[in-house]
């Protein structure tokens, strides 16, 4: 029975894409703990989890099932959502919420692929949420979809002789991730933003507003992690980062406008800027403001919090620099060649901050550019530079990429 636990529990770490779906699913919940757990008759065991409300739980982590609300999902294989705990008449005396302290809960079924009961994808919060909404019910229904299609996908891997079938399958999940992530997630995500912004401009009690801007920027940070997953995505398949090249004469508006973006989002903090544009860059503009969101939201992320981030760019004669700078202690020599791998993070506090992919696809922007990007680091600051020499064919960047 250990052995059979320890494989489920292994199946489920070996999906590479399952720290994404929890942050996701926080995010478009707004709950601040979600995990998968197998399921049993006597048994509720955490497969992969996310933290942030210090819960204390980690993977392989046990539960006495009869506390918690998983056990009715099992028996009827039906969700459970839980808006708000102190007003919901069938679960306001109920003891797992006493037990646990949550007011907001939701709780989908995941199968095997063989369609047998495997355990549930849950998330909680002590404060309540707004969860039993169509677009959040069909959005977490889709993420346990997935996670049975990456555990037949293992399945199917595992007794697979054939590695040229292997890599054809893979292949073809990757391509069903981007269509889940491209079509599937953004059509409830956009109806969301759309919804926020008519409700915004009614008259809203100041708590109705709150809560609006939060499903707002909830949404807003969705579609940030959908767009930089599919980037990844993206690349690893060999396309690289699409670029929609031009000559552009606005690059310093453009990016000015997401140094006020960030600074909207960490009002806290001290941004330098100094941006000395001239003549024309050829480059995608999107994406060069890509790069400087985020690079600045790393350092102010990463970077000691009482020190100002500095942001200086320059454009001349056909040579672009960007370089962002932020105090703090140097990162270790050994560290900086683990910077730019996927799903890398730094430990300490900042280590659960996203999903580790930004200055990954930073390196790829580069070099879709055919730009090179430089990190330094000391006690004195640490220092990212983005340099893009004279050029202007696509031709050129094409080579830099072979």
């Amino acid at each position: 029975m250990q052995n059979k636990l320890a494989e489920d529990i292994a199946a489920i770490q070996a999906i590479s894409s399952v720290p994404t779906i929890l942050e996701a699913v926080s995010a478009l919940t707004g709950l601040r703990f979600a995990a998968i757990a197998r399921v049993t008759e006597d048994s509720w065991t955490t497969c992969a989890v996310l933290d942030r409300l210090g819960f204390g739980l980690k993977v392989g982590d046990g539960l006495d099932v009869a506390t918690t609300l998983c056990e009715e999902v099992r028996d009827t294989q039906k969700p459970v959502i839980i808006d708000h705990v102190a007003e919901d008449a069938r679960y306001r005396d109920h003891h797992t919420p006493r037990i646990y302290g949550f007011q907001s809960y939701i709780s989908i079924p995941v199968h095997r692929p063989d369609g047998g009961y495997f355990g549930t994808l849950c998330a909680l919060d002590p404060l309540p949420a707004d969860l039993s909404n169509t677009a959040t019910i069909a959005s977490m229904t889709l993420f346990a979809q997935l996670i049975t299609k990456h555990l037949e996908t293992e399945l199917k891997l595992s007794e697979s002789q054939n590695a040229l079938l292997g890599e054809r399958d893979t292949s073809e999940l990757r391509e069903q991730f981007i269509a889940v992530l491209g079509h599937d997630l953004r059509t409830p995500l956009s109806s969301i933003l759309l919804g926020t912004e008519l409700l915004q401009a009614e008259q809203l009690s100041p708590k109705a507003a709150t809560v609006v801007e939060r499903m707002r920027r909830s949404a807003m940070r969705i579609s940030s992690l959908v767009n930089d997953v599919m980037d990844f995505t993206r690349g690893r398949m060999g396309g690289g980062i699409a670029l929609n090249l031009a000559n552009e004469t606005a690059l310093q508006q453009a990016l000015e406008q997401v140094v006020a973006e960030v600074r909207g989002s960490f009002p806290e903090r001290d941004i330098e800027v100094e941006l000395d544009f001239t003549g024309v860059v050829y480059c995608d503009i999107r994406r060069m403001q890509q790069v400087l969101a985020n690079l600045l939201k790393n350092a102010l992320v990463h970077g000691d919090q009482t020190r100002p981030v500095l942001v200086r760019g320059m454009a001349r004669d056909g040579l672009f620099e960007l370089h962002v700078a932020n105090g703090g202690a140097a990162i270790p020599e050994a560290k900086i060649g683990q910077l730019f791998k996927p799903f890398w993070r730094a430990s300490g506090p900042a280590a659960n901050e996203g999903l580790g992919l930004g200055l990954f696809i930073v390196s790829e922007i580069a070099r879709s550019h055919g730009a090179a990007l430089d990190v330094s680091s000391s006690d004195a600051e640490t220092r990212f530079s983005f340099r893009m020499l004279p050029g202007h064919s696509v031709e050129r960047r094409r080579v830099a990429r072979g």
